[in-house]
């Protein structure tokens, strides 16, 4: 080919990238170089999940926004050359949170000073126009390289720069195509696959706007979830041309950075429990070394930032008088005597379990049925008047949500386990309406029967999507049947929340019955 028509050919093809990227960036085409040895440190966390305060366990206070804007700061006092973003999945999760719509968390972004965050797949799990008042609330960027509006423009931006004296970075965000599965995003938006999004972008910002170094903030887990998931690993040994990958929606806790395929992978585990902080020394427009730790943000080291816990008091004094809210009145108490949901079908457990299914399929997932440990059961509701306070006092544990698919024949497995479990155990299992079955009892031994799903028996050729708490879908109380998961999605709302706000539709007042979904025979009551 004469070497003029390559030439324009290459100018073409350049011009069609180009504006394919339009509005990308605001930054200056060309950074000021200079030879030399710099060194930036990146501060990250991920799966926010509207951890607007610090939680206390086992009498340590994790977390909190307050906390971890000191932890920041200190950073920020010690080094020249700092980036502060997030992985994605600042909603969904408190109550506080909730109830304003990630209003504070964002604002103590800002306040703090978040560069960029990239949309988890969270940010899609109410109506549209909620999130499109977060993008105008924020004074950072939202990112994601790989999706797009109607109007064929990016929603938020594809990536950021940001210019350091001596070197140019480059943040691309990319978020994962389970969105599109496990959440609700607006039907108006295109979902790009990753790897290929991210090659294009890399290119892009290598070539159009010279960055020195390019960081992927990435939505994508490094836990493999189905088969087809593009993970961060997977990407990693798909793509070339990053130096750092930050990851989200695994809620993992590293201890030291993943490397794969020379490429560090690195995340802050959940809730703002830690902050990952990484070192990147940069040498001629080159990254030399690498280093990574995760720090965590306690109040004992990390005291809350004056300024942040004003900014937050506010939404704080709300959330907390509506736990004196009344969501739901009773014609008589949610019996719980001498730990009943351990031993039999209750009205309580009917109401968690049943909660659990009514909130995944308003999310629009299809759930087949609903599990609860009967353990997590912990006390009765009152009759008459039924507070926010009740219901948590009722379900206390922080458990989110999940839904796991099995195969029919693990799903056999699972009821002949459910059968098996003794009377006073814990593990004790409370189910939705669609499931139904019978225990016999023969010396304390039990014998599972009739078992339903949906009126039909159990077909051990299809598969079956069961929403369940966190703590049975790892396993917990023995439940390994439920670890066989084939596609396992983390709702990130706290099952205490769920019922609360499945109480308030149902028609009042609500009466504690049971509709004989398990059928015990033989059995004891304490």
């Amino acid at each position: 080919m004469h070497l003029k028509r390559i030439v324009l050919v290459c100018i073409a093809c350049f011009t069609v990238v180009s504006t394919a990227f339009a509005g990308g960036t605001t930054a200056n085409r060309i950074a000021e170089r200079h030879y030399g040895e710099y060194e930036l440190v990146v501060l990250h966390t991920n799966d926010h999940h509207g951890s607007t305060v610090a939680k206390v366990t086992n009498g340590v206070s994790r977390g909190g926004l307050a906390e971890r804007a000191t932890f920041i700061k200190s950073v920020r006092a010690e080094h020249a050359n700092v980036l502060v973003v997030d992985a994605g999945d600042v909603n969904t999760g408190s109550a506080l949170s909730n109830m304003f719509n990630a209003e504070p968390d964002i604002k103590a972004y800002n306040a703090i000073g978040y560069e960029a965050v990239t949309f988890g797949n969270h940010e899609f799990d109410k109506n549209f126009s909620v999130l499109e008042k977060q993008l105008e609330q924020s004074n950072f960027d939202w990112l994601s390289a790989n999706i797009k509006r109607s109007d064929g423009s990016y929603l938020g931006k594809p990536y950021v720069i940001k210019d350091f004296d001596g070197f140019r970075v480059g943040i691309i965000g990319l978020t994962t195509l389970r969105t599109k599965v496990i959440a609700s995003p607006d039907p108006s938006l295109t979902f790009i696959d990753e790897i290929s999004a991210a090659r294009r972008t890399i290119a892009y910002v290598r070539l159009w706007e010279q960055a020195d170094v390019i960081i992927i903030l990435g939505h994508l887990g490094d836990v493999l979830e189905t088969a087809d998931q593009t993970t961060s690993k997977k990407l990693a040994e798909a793509v070339s041309g990053i130096d750092l990958i930050i990851d989200g929606h695994s809620h993992s806790k590293f201890e030291e950075p993943l490397f794969v395929n020379g490429v560090p992978i690195v995340t802050a585990n959940e809730w703002g429990k830690f902050v990952g902080q990484a070192i990147l020394n940069i040498k001629d427009g080159k990254v030399t070394n690498f280093s990574w730790k995760p720090v965590e943000i306690t109040s004992a080291v990390y005291a809350p930032d004056p300024a942040i816990t004003a900014l937050l008091q506010p939404y704080v004094d709300q959330a907390e008088a509506s736990l004196k809210e009344v969501v739901m009145q009773t014609s008589a108490a949610f019996e719980f005597g001498n730990r009943l949901p351990r031993f039999k079908e209750t009205a309580s457990g009917d109401l968690c379990a049943d909660g659990m299914a009514y909130y995944v399929r308003s999310i629009g997932v299809p759930v087949d049925f609903a599990l609860q440990n009967g353990g997590g059961v912990r006390a009765e509701l009152p009759a008459g008047d039924v507070t926010k306070e009740d219901i948590l006092t009722m379900l206390p544990f922080d458990n989110y949500v999940y839904v796991v698919t099995l195969k029919g024949s693990d799903v056999i497995d699972l009821f002949n386990f459910i059968g098996s479990i003794s009377q006073g155990n814990g593990g004790w299992a409370q189910v939705s309406k669609e499931a139904r079955y019978t225990i016999t009892y023969a010396d304390g031994t039990g014998t599972i029967s009739e078992v339903t799903i949906n009126g039909q028996p159990i077909d051990p050729n299809k598969t079956y999507k069961i929403a369940t708490n966190d703590y049975m879908a790892g396993g917990g109380d023995g439940y390994t049947a439920l670890t066989r998961s084939i596609d396992t999605f983390n709702t990130s709302m706290l099952i205490n929340d769920i019922v609360i706000e499945y109480a308030k539709t149902l028609p009042q007042p609500v009466e504690p019955t049971t509709d004989g979904r398990i059928t015990v025979i033989g059995g004891i009551e304490p």
